[in-house]
């Protein structure tokens, strides 16, 4: 099951993320989510394991398991690159053994110092403040993205992390408008209105986080899981499902590709069995009825500020 982009090609509604993927457990969590027939792989530059998927990637291909071209992969930009795109795409392209990608992302609406293709630590200055740099605006790094493109490194271009605002701007300067917007939703942080406004410009919202993330997340922001609302409990028992492949199911017939995340080959599977069962209006309106705006993954805590002030 795919989504169309805005430029023709076909996005696989669900895919993996590998966030906070450890490096010796990368390979054996490729080649069995390809088993179970995953075709999309979220990937970024700051994830540090772009140089394990391009392993696992390229056994997959020799041993004919899967093709090429049958796959759909993402990365991401990171925030120190912005005045290097081609160079930092190249370096992604090299650790992942790819000769193309099929969507590059920016990962977030800020630029802060260069520190060297392919170091994506992000340091705070003297003051506590992320070092930003504010000679590189969105709109230059857009434009670099867009030459990706005409060059062939990528099929297609977009933005995470972005508001509605900046999104709107995006769309106003933009040449190759952005096939993707990936942001933070799940059934307690739901942002209607940025995705219905990104659906109406053309632009397919992926869900990074659409499982809530809190266990993944609760070192750092909190231990609250819409897996444990009543409703998608209820709802779970109803449909023989769990609470996660409801609110996956949930997020998929938002028409949002769904991206979740795993290191358990049994929650691997699960999530992927989402396809064989549909809910019905009146509970998916249940579901929206429990939005918190509570989100849960908010790394530029870290920085000094908060983009989404």
């Amino acid at each position: 099951m795919a989504i169309t982009l805005n430029n023709g090609f076909k996005m696989p509604l669900i895919g993996l993320g590998v966030w906070r993927m450890e490096k010796q457990q990368v390979r054996d969590l490729i080649i069995n989510a390809i088993k179970i027939g995953y075709r999309h792989f979220d990937c970024a530059a700051d994830y540090k394991n772009e140089a394990e998927v391009g392993e696992a990637l390229a056994e997959a291909f020799k041993s004919g398991l899967v093709k090429r071209e049958e796959l759909f992969i993402t990365t991401k930009l990171w925030n120190s690159d912005h005045g290097h795109v081609l160079g930092a795409c190249k370096d992604s392209l090299k650790k992942l053994q790819l000769e193309y990608l099929d969507l590059y992302l920016v990962h977030f609406p800020v630029a802060i110092k260069h520190t060297g293709v392919g170091n994506t630590s992000s340091e705070l200055a003297e003051d506590g403040i992320l070092d930003i740099d504010t000679t590189i605006s969105l709109e230059t790094t857009w434009h670099a993205m867009e030459d990706l493109v005409s060059s062939g490194l990528v099929r297609s271009i977009g933005i995470s992390n972005y508001d509605i605002f900046l999104t709107r701007d995006c769309l106003a300067y933009s040449k190759v408008k952005p096939a993707v917007n990936q942001i933070e939703t799940h059934p307690y942080f739901q942002r209607e209105s940025l995705v219905k406004f990104c659906q109406k410009h053309g632009i397919c919202v992926t869900a990074h986080t659409p499982l809530g993330g809190a266990a993944a997340n609760n070192e750092w922001f909190g231990t609250v899981s819409c897996l444990e609302d009543p409703v998608l409990q209820g709802l779970a028992k109803k449909y023989g499902k769990s609470a996660a492949q409801i609110a996956l199911r949930w997020g998929i017939q938002r028409n949002t590709v769904v991206i979740p995340k795993t290191s358990k080959p049994e929650r691997l599977e699960e999530n992927f069995q989402v396809f064989d069962f549909q809910i019905v209006k009146e509970d998916m309106d249940l579901i929206n009825g429990i939005d918190r705006k509570y989100r849960t993954n908010q790394p530029a805590r870290f920085w000094g500020i908060d983009l989404y002030a």
